[in-house]
């Protein structure tokens, strides 16, 4: 028996679209956070202290032995919306085209029927509403810092999910989702005249030694059953046709699905293009800004979201996915407590467009699987 009703699902569909047309930037979530207070303290919700613009919310189990926290993420993404539909961002430069507006309103909507039903509710149940999931500094990062899950057991999170079909809820019993860290290069060289090359260490010709290189690392340094990515994305060098200029910088990320991994391809980057660098008379100075660890959902929360996915929605519903390289800091929260990290697919006609696409949408018959989910989660922990 589905214990989301229709009159449910149509009032968090309604809340998606209206918290669509308000999208705020990571770090400046604090209409919304506004927002999702009101109604917490309107179901007669503990708000705990944490560092705004999160907002963390406790609904006490008739229990209360067991402890399990549910995740959202609040923010948008600098772009400009594109598209014909009635809901349309109306803050300019700013949209929800990565559907945490959709996370919000599911999560909302499950605490709505908790709080209406909380006699029927034995967990603590843990309403994560997080801020900046898109940019650093990481919302999650904050939540776990001020010690906001440290009595928690266990801890999950969705995400709706284009790449994946329709009808499908994806789980993985491990690796899900890649750390993702920021690389920089910086090559200094000895710059002149572009007609004499000779006098000159050219950094440009170094940067082009080192874009092949770091390909090498992750074919012969990684080892092959081991996901990871060395990207070179941009470039800043020169600024004319006739002069070699003293320095290049590289920009690039990098994702690993291990920490062991992702550790490795930071050291490597830093011997082997340094001493690249170093053999053409440069010097090579390699930066990892450090971003979000791999996202790992632990074993045996993922097979109890399995379970729970075959017996309210259907086996043929569940889909064991293989991990991406997308990066999430729900990552924080899974290196801290056990818990799973869960797709909702909803790949199709309605939504084709892939996530951060200025034409992304979420197809909204979605949200009643996810609200169900989300429900069904708390009431068989």
């Amino acid at each position: 028996m589905a214990l989301c009703t229709p009159t449910l699902a149509q009032w968090a569909i309604s809340e998606r679209r209206y918290l669509h047309q308000y999208p705020e930037l990571s770090g400046q979530e604090y209409q919304t956070a506004a927002y999702v207070r009101k109604y917490l303290l309107e179901w007669k919700m503990e708000l705990l202290p944490c560092e705004p613009p999160n907002v963390v919310g406790i609904l006490r189990g008739t229990d209360g032995k067991k402890t399990i926290a549910l995740r959202a993420d609040m923010d948008a993404l600098p772009l400009v919306e594109e598209g014909e539909k009635p809901y349309l961002s109306k803050n300019e430069g700013v949209a929800h085209a990565c559907g945490h507006d959709g996370h919000t309103a599911i999560l909302l909507a499950a605490a709505k029927w908790l709080s209406e039903n909380r006699r029927d509710v034995a967990p603590n149940v843990l309403f994560l509403f997080q801020s900046s999931e898109e940019m650093l500094p990481s919302g999650a990062q904050a939540i776990v810092r001020q010690g906001a899950i440290d009595d928690v057991d266990a801890v999950f999170g969705l995400h709706l999910w284009q790449p994946l079909e329709k009808g499908k809820i994806g789980i993985s019993m491990g690796a899900m989702m890649a750390s993702a860290d920021d690389l920089r290069i910086v090559i200094t060289g000895r710059g002149g005249h572009g007609s004499m090359p000779h006098e000159t260490v050219d950094p440009i010709y170094v940067a082009s030694q080192v874009i092949n290189a770091v390909q090498g690392i992750v074919a012969r340094c990684v080892n092959p059953i081991e996901p990871a990515v060395i990207s070179i994305c941009r470039m800043e060098a020169g600024s004319t046709y006739s002069i070699i200029p003293n320095q290049a910088v590289l920009y690039g990320t990098l994702r690993a699905q291990s920490e062991k991994t992702r550790q490795l391809l930071a050291r490597e980057l830093k011997q082997k293009i340094e001493a690249l660098c170093s053999a053409w008379g440069a010097d090579g100075e390699v930066i990892v800004d450090w971003g979000t660890p791999p996202v790992v959902n632990d074993e045996q929360m993922s097979r109890f979201v399995a379970d729970v996915v075959a017996d309210q929605f259907g086996e043929s519903s569940l889909a064991y996915v293989e991990p991406v390289m997308g990066g999430e800091d729900f990552s924080y929260y899974l290196e801290r407590k056990p818990g799973s990290f869960i797709f909702i697919g909803m790949g199709g006609e309605k939504s084709s467009y892939p996530h951060h696409h200025p034409r992304f949408d979420i197809d909204e018959d979605v949200i009643p699987t996810a609200v169900e989910l989300l429900i069904q989660v708390v009431k068989r922990f």
